[in-house]
């Protein structure tokens, strides 16, 4: 299919100064705000949303506009979390979007707030985004300035307070519960659930949690309308979702495509990835970010969407597109996403702050040509332990690489173990490091 001609979320970047306030007003900015304070009330916009089949773009899919819907009746204060800690390896869509257009995604969040009736939102930025954090200080300012934040929003009567929160590096903050702990001032480690944030959340009311994706979406929606928005995307995953293409492509980026483009053509059309570098061949690609389950070269047709990627045994996950080719060793990319996970790791819970140690420790030997006889069956038996058994998603996160390495890549394994068995018997210890290149 042909690139869009029309953004949801990339929109306007052509635009000089689109990060500007007025330039953004010039633009169609705001105009939705007009029209959902003017005409619409709270539960017009909810309503709006869930027809639109907006889904969470953070990771779950869950449908927007039915979490929202989840917030007891009657029951307030109530907060509006913007989840900005962007630190899925592989993906940097949001980061775009905040620094290039950030009026976008206050006007999703006063929309969003309005329809749930809250009169506090934050934007929790990670820690690393000071650039970003300070753009969006100066669009939330400038808000503020023009009166579409505070008390009486265009003499609507509705009041809204926007604050900017900046983490301190954590990977975990990402988790939901991980992230209110953080805004409460506490270590950032994740809640047991249930209660689910939607009941009791932020200061223990209820709170709705969104990613900047998510919101940014809502403007268009309200301004052109539920049947304008379904038209792209598919009848299960509506709308469009911003893939970060990164790797072995001969054009990394950000890409906003339709939901239901093939993979293939994101990463070989001239006007998204251009093909492999060096017209090397496909390996690995990870869909969704360093959480999802890897597909190999047969799958390329796979289409990029919620339903179809789940039939693939993957996830879309944060929609971070990671191409490798075959000149990588599944050994040493699998040692490297769980060194991550290692490292982020809150140490909450057993089964994933030990669990990490011993995958990597075991990973490191081999990816370092100290490979023993056995260390095939640990691994399974150490990814085995942790599935289903950890506190929160990121142990669960820290399974799939290397679950993926050994189901789709076994024999590099093995041949790892046999080059650190030859060195041991006075092979060169260089060549025991030596990267498979099948």
């Amino acid at each position: 299919m042909p690139p869009l001609t029309e953004h949801i979320v990339l929109r306007d970047l052509d635009v000089p100064n689109i990060g500007d306030q007025e330039v953004y007003i010039q633009n169609g900015g705001y105009e939705a705000l007009r029209i959902a304070l003017k005409e619409k009330t709270p539960a017009d916009v909810m309503t709006m949303v869930k027809d639109a089949g907006l889904r969470g773009r953070g990771g779950a899919g869950f449908p927007a506009g039915v979490k929202w819907g989840f917030l007891p009746k009657g029951v307030y204060p109530r907060y509006l979390l913007c989840n900005c800690d962007e630190s899925e390896p592989g993906t940097f869509n949001n980061h775009q979007i905040v620094d290039r257009n950030p009026h976008q995604l206050i006007e999703g969040i006063i929309l969003a707030a309005y329809a749930i009736e809250c009169h506090t939102a934050f934007i929790y930025v990670r820690g690393e985004f000071a650039h970003a954090a300070r753009t969006l200080q100066r669009a939330v300012d400038q808000a503020y300035e023009k009166g579409f934040l505070g008390k009486d929003i265009l003499g609507s009567g509705f009041e809204l307070d926007i604050i900017v929160h900046r983490g301190a590096g954590a990977y975990i903050c990402g988790e939901e519960t991980a992230l209110m702990e953080s805004l409460e001032g506490k270590i950032g480690q994740p809640r047991l659930k249930p209660p689910f944030p939607a009941v009791a959340g932020l200061y223990g009311k209820p709170t709705i949690i969104n990613n900047v994706e998510t919101l940014t979406n809502v403007p268009m929606i309200v301004r052109k309308g539920v049947e304008w928005y379904r038209t792209f995307g598919t009848e299960r995953s509506p709308g469009t979702k911003v893939f970060s293409l990164s790797g072995h492509v001969n054009r990394p980026g950000n890409y906003e495509v339709p939901f239901g483009t093939p993979l293939r053509e994101l990463i070989e059309a001239d006007y998204y990835g251009g093909g492999m570098r060096n017209g090397n061949q496909v390996k690995i690609v990870v869909p969704g970010g360093a959480s999802a389950a890897w597909l190999t070269a047969a799958q390329l047709d796979v289409t990029m969407d919620y339903e179809a990627l789940a039939a693939a045994g993957t996830m879309l996950g944060s929609g971070g597109v990671i191409v490798l080719d075959e000149t990588v060793s599944a050994v040493e990319v699998a040692y490297k996403m769980d060194e991550f996970f290692k490292h982020e790791s809150c140490g909450k819970c057993t089964p994933c702050r030990e669990g990490t140690h011993f995958l990597v420790k075991v990973l490191h030997r081999l990816n370092h040509g100290g490979g023993r006889q056995g260390d095939i069956p640990i691994l399974h038996d150490v990814y085995n332990q942790m599935a289903g058994n950890c506190f929160c998603l990121l142990g669960e996160s820290a399974v799939v690489p290397i679950r993926s390495a050994l189901k789709l890549f076994p024999h590099e394994f093995e041949e790892a173990i046999a080059r650190a068995t030859a060195g041991a018997n006075g092979a060169n210890g260089k060549h025991a490091i030596a990267l498979v290149t099948h």
